[in-house]
């Protein structure tokens, strides 16, 4: 296996060494190096880390349990029957992700205001809720809960993505492994609370109750969600090279990549009800995306430690073989609760940790494209990982209605979910496009 350290990425124009050697150029005092906070460590550094964690956890933890929200719609007269009501977590994940590219490079243009992308996105995705309590049909409820909160996360969120080079260099891969090791945990809070303040108040207090404690959790890390580096007008055109897209190296590792957002939401969609249907209760079948969430904390962050020293190949090749045959012989012959719930903890294990492949993928696009902005490069691979989840929820529906395979095979591949299975797995496997292509020289 190939060993890397990761280095500062040289397409980042404020490096360190630039501002030393030309302060002029970037109008800051030929001080300023001194005065900075150090990288990879220090109060300010893990502050600056501690911000993304918590947003990481409220935006994704709270999009990521709307299951909860779409159970409890379903079931009242005002919402029943409506076919819009999906759209509501469609929304609220997908636009995060999709508009991500925008707001970074709308960051970029204006750099003296990115420290006010936080404090802009957490109040408008807190409006948003509050404001979705008031609904009175789906249409409100998409716009507020679903389009309002995913413009507000993804403005919120995004200088996580903008200033992690800045404060994290060779802990870049686990310091963003830790990060999204932050949904996991709340994805273990999240849907019990959601459930019981849904059965206890109704909706309405409960999107009220939770854009309250959302901006009381929020709020006092926000002072630490900023840049590292002065900000310099000078160079921001620059930075908004989008050359790299036609490199053919950047073109396989994002087909990788939207192959494995497609499968991989399917699982915490359908795990609780395939757990039903053979006799779990409630809890237990609430538990197989407990163990599923709790998985991905641990992988995200022994992935980001991985991706720090090993090429991105190796760690995407870990991620893809672990999530490849956990659905095709876990999920596939599952008939017993047991199975069901090995195969929720190993899935997210691998599967949940792909995410910290991207600071490696990064990495090895911007080593051979060496004008690309590595903000603007993670901003497009999140895009693609939006495009997955964007498809993968109707994908899914014709998937069920389609399957053949009910009845007449065995374990999960005649639940009623082995279309599912099926498609999920050769989806995963597909998603190791870039191994091959990588191993064949191709890139």
């Amino acid at each position: 296996m190939e060993t890397r350290r990761s280095s500062y990425s040289n397409s980042q124009p404020e490096s360190e060494a630039q501002i030393q050697l030309c302060p002029e150029k970037f109008e800051v005092a030929p001080t300023a190096e001194q005065k900075l906070p150090p990288v990879d460590g220090g109060f300010q550094a893990w502050m600056f880390l501690g911000a993304c964690v918590m947003l990481e956890a409220l935006i994704w933890g709270f999009a990521f349990a709307f299951g909860v929200f779409q159970k409890y719609y379903h079931a009242r007269e005002a919402f029943q029957g409506s076919s819009m009501v999906a759209f509501i977590g469609t929304c609220a994940t997908g636009i995060s992700y999709l508009s991500c590219p925008l707001v970074l490079i709308a960051m970029i243009l204006l750099p003296t205001m990115g420290r006010w992308f936080s404090t802009i996105g957490l109040t408008m995705m807190c409006l948003s809720l509050a404001l979705g309590s008031f609904s009175q049909n789906v249409t409100h409820l998409v716009l507020s809960q679903g389009v309002g909160f995913g413009i507000g996360g993804c403005i919120a969120y995004s200088p996580s993505i903008m200033y992690m080079d800045e404060w994290f260099v060779n802990r870049k891969g686990l310091a963003f492994g830790i990060t999204w090791a932050g949904s996991g945990v709340s994805g273990l809070i999240f849907p019990i609370g959601l459930e019981k303040l849904l059965d206890r108040f109704g909706f309405e207090t409960t999107l009220r109750v939770v854009s309250v404690i959302m901006f009381v959790l929020a709020a006092p890390f926000i002072y630490f969600h900023r840049p590292r580096l002065p900000a310099s007008k000078s160079v921001a055109y620059s930075r908004l090279n989008l050359r790299f897209v036609y490199n053919k190296m950047f073109i396989f590792y994002q087909i990788s990549n939207i192959m494995e957002a497609i499968a991989y939401f399917l699982p915490g969609i359908y795990l609780p009800s395939h757990a039903r249907s053979v006799g779990a209760s409630d809890f237990v079948s609430s538990l197989t995306v407990t163990l599923l969430n709790l998985a991905s904390v641990f992988g995200s962050v022994t992935m980001g430690h991985l991706a720090d020293r090993y090429h991105p190949i190796t760690c995407i090749t870990i991620s893809t073989v672990g999530s490849t045959l956990s659905l095709f012989f876990l999920w596939g012959f599952a008939s017993t609760i047991p199975t069901l719930l090995v195969f929720s903890f190993a899935y997210g294990l691998f599967a949940g940790c792909y995410s910290a492949t991207w600071s490696g993928i990064t990495r090895e696009v911007g080593r051979v494209n060496p004008k690309a902005d590595a903000t603007v490069i993670f901003g497009l691979i999140a895009f693609g990982r939006g495009i997955g989840n964007v498809v993968s929820g109707p994908f899914s529906e014709a998937l069920l209605t389609a399957d053949p395979f009910k009845g007449s095979a065995i374990g999960g591949y005649g639940s009623g979910y082995g279309l599912v299975i099926l498609c999920a797995g050769i989806t995963t496997f597909m998603s190791g496009l870039c191994i091959f292509a990588h191993h064949l020289k191709i890139i």
